[in-house]
């Protein structure tokens, strides 16, 4: 369940800091375990009651963790192949972690800048890129410093 929730919250803040907005559009809550998708639980419901989602609990390390098993496959003209490549991107980094892992790897610059219980805003995923300046950034800046003044009226 922390998996799920936090794999559609780094998908979704990721993709929004590439092209303008997000995948699903659902809203996150800071939560103490990170952020958590707004009715998530009830959309899942939803899926299990009319018989396209199966979900299973199964045992691990002493701790039982949910399954979801989708029905049928997925409709491919409901995402675009970049947003299938990054989910696919996220849910195997995601996959390779434990939950404790993950919800800690989400207490980050975009979860900080709400209190426990709002909403996270997803322009704070911009919070989330580097604002170092390289060196390549600042000959861009000379650069253009020079055009401009050359192109300045006297």
């Amino acid at each position: 369940n922390v998996k799920l929730h936090k794999i559609l919250y780094f998908a979704d803040m990721l993709f929004f800091v590439e092209e303008g907005r997000p995948i699903t559009g659902v809203e996150y809550q800071k939560q103490k375990v990170g952020p958590t998708a707004r009715h998530l639980a009830s959309g899942l419901f939803s899926l299990q009651v009319d018989g396209l989602v199966q979900v299973e609990e199964r045992p691990y390390h002493g701790f039982y963790k949910k399954a979801y098993l989708s029905k049928r496959p997925y409709e491919p003209s409901r995402l675009s192949s970049a947003e299938v490549a990054l989910l696919r991107d996220v849910a195997d980094f995601v996959r390779g972690k434990s939950a404790r892992e993950i919800s800690e790897l989400s207490h980050n610059a975009a979860w900080e800048a709400a209190e426990l219980g709002e909403v996270i805003p997803y322009f704070s995923a911009l919070r989330l890129l580097p604002d170092e300046v390289t060196d390549e950034d600042r000959a861009w800046a000379l650069d253009s410093a020079r055009r401009y003044a050359s192109e300045a009226p006297v």
